[in-house]
């Protein structure tokens, strides 16, 4: 099931496409579509008026164009990508708050910075979001799973 606050409608539509280039006829990818448009339906006119005449050109079209960035994303992913990022910001500075408090010995210290730079985000998202992320160079890959910020 499809949840708009976790998940990229992008996403969901290319799958949709893929579907529907090895079976034409069927319904199902169409109707699964337009449920996962229904909550923004009203932000994305054009997108639901190629759902609605089923024009899987267009609706190809604009996966292509949202892959590879020469068409801006549907408002809800947009959005699902400004929470996602916030959530690993705060995450990062949590765990970098965690690290510090353990690393500097007694009280009366200054204690020492931590050295951490990355790691694995929130799991509340799904992988799509942080590799849509890292595509856009909000956040940098460094393998493993391991993502961090890019430098200022």
């Amino acid at each position: 099931m499809f949840d708009p606050k976790m998940q990229l409608l992008s996403t969901v539509l290319a799958t949709v496409v893929a579907d529907l280039e090895r079976e034409p006829a069927s319904d199902a990818p169409w109707t699964r579509a337009s449920q996962a448009l229904a909550p923004t339906r009203a932000q994305e006119p054009a997108l639901a008026t190629t759902l609605e005449a089923r024009d899987l050109a267009a609706l190809k079209a604009l996966v292509v164009g949202w892959q590879s960035g020469k068409l801006p994303l549907p408002v809800q992913d947009r959005d699902v990508l400004t929470r996602a990022l916030r959530g690993f910001r705060k995450s990062l500075k949590i765990t970098r708050l965690d690290a510090e408090s353990s690393l500097g010995g007694g009280p009366m210290s200054s204690g020492r910075n931590s050295q951490i730079a990355g790691m694995r985000p929130p799991e509340r998202y799904s992988r799509d979001v942080w590799d849509e992320l890292a595509r856009q160079k909000r956040l940098l890959s460094v393998g493993h799973g391991i993502f961090e910020l890019p430098p200022e």
